[in-house]
């Protein structure tokens, strides 16, 4: 059965950050959600491969991939986002492509390499915040 982008994200955005009150949260919140949950996960598995803890770095780089995969590329709107969004879903399908072999080969610098491309997205769109007009105002 086939569902809608923005069903599927939907669902993402619920999985990632079930108990941050993310049903009365904005788009922008959302999205920002995503990128500290993946942050998070990109931490834990570093980490977790520094310590030997194998299953655990395997857990989160599986749930960075999907944050990236189910959550942060449908919501990109690439026919209206121009250059920037298609800049960023070939991000995503890199971090996608390193985190993968990251996992199979357990090279902790391929994830510091997509922490070092992420966290700066990430704080770029905390900054922004302030200037995106909320909806209905």
């Amino acid at each position: 059965m086939f569902t809608s982008v923005s069903t599927r994200a939907s669902s993402a955005y619920k999985r990632v950050a079930a108990e941050t009150g993310v049903q009365g949260a904005d788009a922008h919140h959302l999205v920002g959600l995503l990128f500290d949950a993946l942050v998070q996960s990109l931490n834990q598995a570093r980490g977790a491969l520094e310590r030997g803890e194998i299953d655990v770095k395997g857990a989160s780089l599986v749930k960075a991939v999907r944050i990236l995969e189910e959550g942060l590329k449908p919501g990109l709107n690439l026919r209206e986002g121009g250059e920037l969004a298609g800049n960023l879903h070939r991000l995503y399908d890199y971090g996608i492509q390193r985190l993968t072999q990251a996992n199979l080969r357990n090279d902790g610098a391929a994830i510091a390499e997509v922490v070092g491309l992420i966290e700066p997205i990430a704080q770029s769109w905390q900054q922004i915040r302030g200037a995106v007009p909320a909806r209905g105002a």
